[in-house]
């Protein structure tokens, strides 16, 4: 009987059994949640008790990310805590999913023996089946279920409002892979090539979402800007967003992850002109030097660098910038990275993040030899990040004053609301992704009939490094 013929016969067994609890152990990025909530649609479908604490679980799911050592290093780290609960705790199965079970399979056991199942990216639907496996099997033999070496699937929940994000906002995921080759990238190999999922179905999965009182919806991708490119029905970014800014209701929607010389003038257009669409894109421009950006295999971004955050800012007044910087890669000179750290001064982006160089196996970058040493590398993003500090600084003073709109999040105590009586809400401005990614907004005097969700007028009093202090304004 084949792998597959296995994995359907126990199936359609899953609900005859009682009810196995899973807790769910959330690691990488918002790309990888999304595999997790359609993994937990699957589960739940088939009858299963999801996202229970992983101190009480019966099996325990780690959804893993590879993109860079420092990723592997806490996917392994997590994976053998998990483990270790199996000689602690109630958990009976270790299941590990994501990159890193696509891409080193052979390892996790290696590294972790106690591991009972791992599960490729193309084999999210059998999630039901590898559980009820690896709960029942004695023999101590390791489940694998890595179907293709190079993913192919394109997911859609069965369930599009089962959302893990614990807030008033969700990620959609409008497609899969990514077309480009850069020279340190490993997602390619570990993804696939770039698959686009149609407009309706995009829009259909928007639409359940917001049923659900959500009030913000990131649009994410590998690269989000190349939308569409894989279908040859001249489906675009732009033509997407115009579907989803003309739905019905008050809410915001955030393009993460897109790529610098996919910014087409059309795109641009409907960003400025749209009702829902935030003015904010991120953008990684990965470096500036165009020795740097050849040797990265993006040369296709060298007209686009040079004036991008000037360019965006004249076509859409008042945009909010995210970029991303990639510090000692191969050949990177301190004349390279003084052009890096000058056009960032100038340029200048509201939010910045910057990780240093990680050789990747399978990408052309990975022999390369004439890398700078570690210590160097993390000086540089050091005076890097210092240098976007003072920047933020200058900008966050500007902003005080001004006001703006917050979407509600979560309140949170002061450590004397005893006294005080005072409790502020934590929200974000649009200019401010989810997660923590680009900081938060404190709003103080919020009236005490808010909800999570709710958008309210504020003005910036103030500011704490990255995050805004504001004061609810009823006009």
């Amino acid at each position: 009987m084949s792998n597959k013929q296995k994995l359907k016969r126990t199936s359609k067994s899953l609900k005859k059994t009682k009810p196995i609890s899973i807790g769910f152990v959330s690691l990488g990025c918002p790309k990888n949640l999304v595999d997790l909530q359609v993994m937990g649609a699957e589960l739940h479908e088939t009858g299963f008790d999801i996202g229970v604490d992983v101190e009480v679980a019966d099996v325990i799911l780690v959804n893993t990310c590879a993109f860079i050592e420092e990723a592997r290093e806490e996917a392994i780290a997590s994976i053998l805590a998990a483990c270790e609960l199996k000689q602690t705790g109630t958990c009976q199965a270790v299941i590990v999913t994501g990159c890193l079970s696509q891409r080193y399979r052979e390892k996790i056991f290696k590294a972790c023996p106690e591991v009972d199942a791992v599960l490729g990216l193309d084999d999210l639907e059998h999630i039901p089946a590898i559980v009820q496996q690896a709960i029942d099997a004695h023999d101590g033999n390791p489940i694998i279920s890595v179907s293709t070496p190079t993913p192919t699937q394109l997911y859609t929940s069965k369930i599009p409002s089962l959302i893990l994000t614990g807030g008033p906002f969700a990620y959609l995921k409008i497609a899969e892979g990514c077309q480009h080759a850069c020279a340190f990238c490993a997602i390619p190999g570990i993804r696939g090539g770039l698959r686009s999922r149609t407009i309706d179905e995009v829009v259909e999965e928007a639409q359940a979402i917001l049923a659900e009182g959500i009030r913000e919806i990131n649009l994410i991708a590998q690269d989000s800007t190349s939308y569409g490119n894989d279908l040859k029905n001249n489906t675009t970014l732009a033509e997407l967003l115009r579907k989803l800014d003309a739905l019905e209701g008050d809410f915001w929607i955030r393009i993460l992850y897109g790529y610098p010389g996919m910014l087409t003038d059309e795109l641009l257009d409907v960003i400025a002109s749209s009702k829902h669409i935030c003015h904010y894109l991120d953008i990684p421009i990965q470096h500036s030097h165009p020795d740097i950006l050849r040797a990265m295999l993006r040369a296709d971004t060298l007209e686009s660098i040079p004036t991008i955050a000037s360019t965006l800012r004249k076509k859409i007044p008042g945009i909010v910038l995210r970029t991303t910087c990639l510090v000692g890669f191969p050949g990177e000179t301190t004349e390279h990275f003084n052009h890096l750290l000058a056009f960032i001064s100038k340029e200048t982006f509201d939010h910045l993040g910057a990780f240093t160089f990680s050789p990747e196996e399978g990408t052309p970058a990975y022999d390369l030899s004439d890398d700078p040493d570690d210590i160097i590398a993390e000086k540089r993003r050091h005076i890097l990040m210092t240098r976007q500090a003072e920047l933020v600084r200058k900008r966050l003073k500007k902003c005080v004053g001004t006001r703006t709109r917050v979407l509600l999040e979560t309140p949170v105590e002061e450590e004397d609301v005893e006294t005080t009586g005072e409790v502020i809400w934590e929200g974000r401005t649009s200019g401010q992704a989810p997660d923590d990614i680009d900081g938060v907004s404190y709003v103080r005097n919020v009236p005490e009939t808010a909800q999570p969700g709710d958008f309210i007028k504020a003005e910036i009093v103030g500011f704490e490094e990255y995050d805004l202090i504001c004061e609810y304004r009823a006009d």
